[in-house]
Formats: C-alpha cells, structure tokens, sequence
C-alpha cells in the first residue's frame, strides 16, 4: 500500500532528506508514527527503510511508541516480503548510531535488508561484517 505522509513543518528538519516532502518518496507502508520507504542505494533487492515521521536523529532518540510502531512494521514488511519473494530466506535488521557506527543521514532510520541463499560467499557473522576482521568467529 503506498500512501503519502502529512508531516507537520515543526517535526521537520528543512535539510534532512527524509524530512522533505514526502511525496519525493514513495512510502510503502506506514503505521502510526513511522513509514517505510524503499532505500535507495539498496544492498539487496527489497532493502527497505523505517523511520520514524518526526525528526529525530538516531534510533536512541525514539520513543518507545515509534519502536514499538516500527517493530510492528518490521514484522509486516517481513511477511509481505517473503510471500511475494519466495527467494528471501532471512533478514537483517540494523540501525547505525553516530557518525562512528556509519550513520550518514541524521534522522533515525532502521534498516531491513531481505537476505537470500547464496548473495554472499560466507554470510556467518551477518552484522558483525561491519568490522569485516570480526566478522567470522
């Protein structure tokens, strides 16, 4: 379901890029207080983004009602995608916090990366490959 979100001018930020208008974006789905947007320079097909509608600037920023809202989310976006995509067979879900963690844009964002047999030689280790040494173990 894409939707367009109404987001009031005192929660935004007027240079943060998921704070423009959102009609720039296409929202996949949306619930409460957080929206999905497919991202744009996806690691795999289906790579989506959920964020919360307010500015905020990390996922320790959010409130309890936007990481209960996006988990929810999370977990609807998982379905459809494995029933539309029989290829997908796990998930990564990940947040960077601070320029350190690699966080480039500064409004909270949750990633949700569709996995499949095969996209990459040695997935053991999954989010520990952002630091690549540590990453088997």
């Amino acid at each position: 379901m894409v939707t367009h979100a109404v987001i009031p001018h005192s929660e935004k930020e007027p240079e943060c890029p998921f704070c423009m208008p959102h009609s720039d974006r296409q929202i996949i789905e949306r619930n409460g207080s957080v929206v999905a947007i497919l991202d744009q320079h996806p690691v795999t097909k289906g790579h989506t983004l959920l964020l919360p509608v307010r500015h905020t600037p990390d996922f320790f920023s959010m409130t309890s009602e936007e990481i209960d809202d996006a988990i929810a989310l999370i977990k609807l976006l998982q379905e459809n995608i494995r029933r539309n995509d029989p290829s997908v067979t796990g998930f990564n879900i990940g947040a960077n916090s601070g320029i350190s963690a690699g966080q480039t844009i500064m409004h909270a964002h949750i990633h949700l990366i569709p996995r499949r047999d095969g996209d990459t030689p040695e997935p053991r280790g999954g989010v520990r490959g952002v630091i690549p040494d540590k990453m088997v173990y």
